[in-house]
């Protein structure tokens, strides 16, 4: 048992064997309570007010407002708040949410690599070997087909796809699940300076796996759901007018996608560090991400096009190579698939894919978590429950 409290959200009674994470502040998180209007020199029950500037202990006057409350406007905070981890106890801008993330890989790059190097290599594998000897091989085309004929095949060969797909994608989505479950616990030592190994993270982690499962079900079931609200009136009404129709559905469907995947961004988070069910941990996103959807939405789209790039830069020159070695040809790989080449092929990309997974796995999850954190910080004053929890002089509670 290690001595770091617990991420528990406001009020919430911590868990039997709780381990390791964040103290919970007594403040709602909307905002409206005593974390965005108290006074610095009147804290709450059980907390404490700043150290003061002259470095004095915990009975000194506190510093100007701003450094532990809400924020007072651009470029706000104490520019030399404490930095016991990898972020500094403060609100946080773009660049440092992503220098966090990456600072973690660095700080702790064995626990990090031990966790996505094991989950990368077994999930190429399992997606080769899937894709190898269990999915069906694209159906042959008829170049003279005539026109039902030609449809006929269009849909074969769409109905083969998608079950080609779905296999590599959800062994990618536990994948994901299992890596978000430890590096958030990871994530959450680093913050406060705490080292961990990776079966402290396990440890931790296990417990929470079905229910983040449970999470990420839930939001595929509710994604699939509004596609087919939005695709399904344009396929009833047939015709022009209903192509036309499934396609301004299917946009508005996205649109509302989109938005509900930055409004649940942070359930996550919130399930795995404050031990909530999975209704109270979306409920506990949307309430922190009240007021902050577009700032949130700029760091997700960014965090994707990192990820993004970072795959092309590494999967092209592995692709090459793969299709160099194999001796096949772009081609073929448009036409047959990947599943007409050689081990060889298979092999290389696979070792491509696992160096993306082992990059782009630790920066979203720490984006995510960081995320949590920064919103925490900006509604709860959560910085100065975290300087307590990394054992910073004058920051001992207040009876």
């Amino acid at each position: 048992m290690n001595d770091t409290p617990g991420w528990a959200s406001p009020g919430s009674a911590p868990s039997d064997g709780q381990e390791a994470g964040i103290p919970r502040p007594s403040e709602p998180v909307d905002g409206s309570g005593p974390a965005g209007n108290r006074s610095p020199t009147q804290p709450p029950a059980g907390q404490w007010s700043p150290p003061s500037s002259s470095g004095a202990g915990p009975g000194a006057p506190p510093p100007a407002p701003g450094w532990g409350g809400r924020p007072q406007g651009p470029g706000w905070g104490h520019p030399d708040a404490a930095r016991p981890g990898v972020i500094p106890l403060r609100p946080l801008g773009v660049g440092e949410i992503l220098d966090g993330a990456v600072s973690t890989m660095r700080a702790h790059w064995r626990t990090v690599l031990g966790i996505t190097l094991t989950v990368a290599v077994i999930t190429q594998t399992a997606i080769i070997f899937v894709g190898r000897y269990l999915l069906p091989d694209p159906p042959s085309v008829d170049a003279n087909a005539t026109g039902s004929e030609a449809l006929r095949q269009a849909a074969d060969s769409f109905q083969t796809k998608m079950l080609n797909t779905g296999p590599p994608l959800l062994i990618t989505m536990l994948a994901t699940i299992f890596t978000t479950a430890v590096l958030s616990v990871v994530i959450s030592r680093s913050v406060i300076g705490r080292p961990v190994t990776l079966s402290d993270a396990w440890a931790e982690a296990r417990p929470r796996l079905l229910p983040l499962l449970g999470l990420t079900l839930l939001l595929a079931v509710m994604a699939s759901g509004i596609m087919a609200v939005g695709f399904l009136p344009g396929f009833l009404l047939g015709g022009t007018a209903g192509v036309g129709l499934a396609f301004l559905g299917l946009l508005a469907a996205c649109v509302v996608l989109v938005w509900l995947w930055v409004r649940f961004c942070l359930a996550s988070p919130a399930l795995m560090l404050e031990r909530q069910s999975i209704i109270v941990s979306m409920r506990r996103s949307a309430k922190l991400i009240r007021g902050a959807w577009w700032r949130t939405f700029g760091i997700l789209a960014l965090t994707w096009l990192l990820t993004l790039i970072v795959t092309l830069v590494i999967g092209i020159p592995f692709g090459v190579i793969a299709m160099v070695a194999d001796g096949g040809g772009l081609d073929a790989l448009v036409t047959e698939g990947a599943n007409s080449f050689g081990w060889s092929f298979l092999i290389v990309s696979g070792i491509g894919d696992v160096v993306i997974a082992m990059i782009t796995y630790p920066l979203f999850a720490g984006v995510m978590a960081l995320l949590y954190v920064d919103q925490r910080i900006r509604r709860e004053a959560l910085d100065l429950e975290l300087a307590r929890a990394a054992g910073l002089p004058g920051y001992d509670n207040r009876s």
